[in-house]
Order: structure tokens, then sequence, then C-alpha cells
């Protein structure tokens, strides 16, 4: 089963720069690699990442077969409202995960 850990802080002040790091896991195939009988192994990449704050998109990187297994993605959005941030990574084979990481701001 896939999982995802997104790190950030739960609450800040009105206008600051908050930092958020996610890590999906995922075993990344290129689809360059083939198989000891010489097969190629079909690509099993996550092709996109997404976050929203409050339905807003505020982040999105495109990924490609160079991409590490595991990702890392470290940005920044700032602080306007108290709500949600919602992520989602989507993948080649029906790859989905999608977690929801409130943040109230004073």
């Amino acid at each position: 089963m896939a999982r995802a850990v997104v790190t950030m802080p739960a609450q800040a002040k009105r206008g600051e720069i908050v930092e958020i790091k996610t890590l999906a896991q995922h075993p990344m195939e290129t689809g360059f690699r083939r198989t000891q009988t010489g097969e190629l192994i079909p690509r099993d990449i996550i092709r996109r990442f997404t976050c929203t704050y409050n339905g807003v998109e505020v982040y999105r990187a495109d990924l490609h077969p160079a991409i590490a297994a595991n990702p890392l993605i470290s940005f920044t959005t700032v602080a306007s409202e108290s709500g949600a941030l919602t992520f989602q990574w989507t993948g080649d084979n029906s790859y989905t995960v999608t977690e929801i990481a409130p943040i109230r701001v004073e």
C-alpha cells in the first residue's frame, strides 16, 4: 500500500512563509531497464504532485523517469488563513495518494 509523509507546521502567523516537506513511498521504475531474459520492465513512476491550500493550487510538479524512488519534495507557501492543505501524488498504473494536513493561522 502506498503512503506519504507530510512535514509542516500545524500553526503559523498570518503572512508567515511556511516550509513544507513531502515524501511519497513509491518504487519508481524508469521503463528503460530489462529483466534477466531481456524483456523491458514497464515504466512505473509518479507523474505529478500537486498541493492545494483551501482548494487553491499553490504548488505543482511534473515528474519524469529520472526522479528518485520515494521522492522528497520541499517547497514554501504563505500562511494566509486557517484551513487545510491537500497533497496529491498521481502516477502510472492508477497510483494515487492523497494526504490532508490542517493549518491554523493566527
